[in-house]
């Protein structure tokens, strides 16, 4: 159902430019992400190029297997290692910060406006949800960024805009998820043109609500007060939260060569990336059920092996035969290398967030006593977060049930147990590696990660350098913002980064 939704509403966006084309050519001379309240855009158009767009960026081969999912070392680099290394190309970082800006920010502004403009939160309420999932994942790379007063230059207020404090930023994230569960209690929503949901407001409230928590644990120790209120107000929002995988967020690909999940596109023509050595390590250890689905036996002798983090080319090279590929799930059938992957690579969903993860900030919230919850709690919220994760990746409950009761994984409480769930929302965090790296600077868990022997930092990075367009475009305000936060360096520490 989603791959047709998601192909039927990217042909009919095609189609309104194509008829556009044909008919009025003065319509090229229209903004599309500066509606008219007039003559407004289709909302359920809009929409899906957005989130397509954010998706293709977040769950990207370029944001997640190039940069984020190496610095937690779940992925490594086996050809071109630079960012391995950290060694980042100016240019790619300046679109990881200014894509957004220009693209599906503004085009989940203009749906909100049309929503607006119809009085349907149906309508506007989804996009504020995921222009709120775009932000955070802006402000969590970055640190701070324009966010009050972004979004606004066309429509003539201000083309420098402010850079907003990462905390005001969090404050106002967290309101805008709580007004947009609050305003969505009804409607038919966007239809066919929510590529995740099919237009079920339900649905959306429980994301939302979820998305909710992972912002108020992410400031858990930066804000430990409001951390704490805004766990307690998730909990007891209307909607209420995620009750199966069912209920995850995720964009299933339609596999058509065009819209691809974006990590088989690259496998489709590239072989350049191998498992890491801590995740296989651990996942080898523990004899994890999702081993086979993130990882393929090495072609050196058939067993699953990871490559360690930040080598130079030539024995990252080596690793080619002698470390597991990523797993077939995220290959396209046949390849130019062979035929390894999976029939159903093209179509394997990218996810947003997931039942497994609202349990594991559930758990980590009882075992800290936040929200209300208390350390008895904790375990059942564990044991669903490692069986949710399980059967999300096609396994059974049966092998979670049988995963759960061995030493290594049985949930042990106190520290300990924190350092499980900590552990095990790393394992499940997999494709998902911004935030994997968010909660490793915020706990430090997985510990002892360090950067590779050629590696070119002592240290592994806090955060990605500003866009070097902003010095041009933008300076004042930038500079103002690197005083508050800090030096515009790899190591400066954001507001929630404790």
């Amino acid at each position: 159902m989603k791959t047709t939704r998601l192909s039927v509403a990217l042909l009919a966006a095609v189609a309104v430019v194509t008829t556009a084309c044909e008919t009025d050519l003065t319509g090229l001379n229209v903004n599309p992400n500066s509606p008219s309240l007039d003559t407004p855009p289709p909302p359920g158009t809009i929409f899906t190029r957005a989130v397509v767009s954010t998706v293709q960026q977040v769950g990207g081969a370029g944001y997640q297997l190039s940069h984020l999912s190496l610095l937690t070392q779940q992925t490594a680099q086996t050809q071109y290692p630079d960012e391995d290394r950290y060694i980042y190309r100016a240019g790619t970082i300046d679109g990881f910060f200014n894509g957004p800006y220009t693209a599906d920010l503004m085009d989940y502004q203009a749906v909100y406006l049309v929503g607006q403009a119809s009085k349907d939160p149906s309508v506007w309420g989804p996009a504020k949800v995921m222009q709120t999932f775009a932000f955070q994942n802006l402000t969590d790379v970055f640190g701070d960024i324009p966010y009050s007063e972004a979004l606004q230059g066309t429509a003539g207020t201000t083309l420098k805009p402010k850079y907003d404090a990462q905390k005001d930023i969090y404050y106002g994230m967290l309101k805008t998820l709580t007004d947009a569960t609050t305003a969505m209690s009804a409607g038919s929503g966007l239809g066919s043109g929510d590529p995740i949901y099919s237009g079920n407001v339900a649905n959306w409230r429980k994301f939302s609500n979820a998305l909710r928590l992972r912002l108020a644990m992410r400031m858990q120790k930066a804000d430990a007060a409001k951390a704490n209120a805004e766990i307690a107000a998730a909990l007891a929002a209307p909607g209420g939260l995620m009750t199966s995988n069912a209920d995850n967020a995720a964009l299933t690909w339609p596999g058509d060569g065009t819209f691809d999940n974006p990590w088989a596109g690259n496998f489709a023509t590239r072989d350049d990336y191998r498992m890491g050595k801590p995740l296989v390590d651990v996942m080898v250890a523990w004899a994890d059920p999702r081993l086979p689905v993130f990882a393929q036996p090495n072609q050196e002798s058939g067993v699953y092996a990871g490559q360690p983090a930040g080598l130079d080319a030539t024995p990252a090279g080596s690793y080619g035969v002698k470390a597991s590929r990523i797993g077939a799930l995220w290959y396209p059938g046949k390849t130019v290398y062979g035929t390894y992957g999976s029939t159903a690579g093209k179509t394997t969903p990218s996810y947003l967030m997931t039942f497994a993860e609202q349990n594991f900030i559930l758990a980590e919230a009882a075992n800290r006593g936040m929200g209300g919850l208390n350390a008895a709690a904790a375990k059942s919220y564990y044991d669903a977060g490692v069986t949710a994760s399980i059967t999300q990746w096609g396994g059974t409950a049966a092998q979670a049930a049988a995963y759960l009761a061995s030493a290594n994984v049985a949930y042990k409480g106190g520290a300990d147990g924190l350092t499980q769930i900590l552990m095990q929302k790393w394992i499940a965090s997999f494709t998902q590696g911004g935030e994997a790296w968010s909660d490793w600077r915020r706990t430090g868990i997985p510990a002892g990660l360090v950067p590779g022997p050629n590696a070119r930092l002592s240290y592994i990075p806090r955060r990605m350098q500003y866009a070097t367009t902003e010095q041009s475009v933008n300076k004042e305000s930038l500079e103002v913002a690197i005083a508050r936060q800090g030096a515009d360096a790899m190591n400066t520490r954001m507001w929630w980064d404790k």
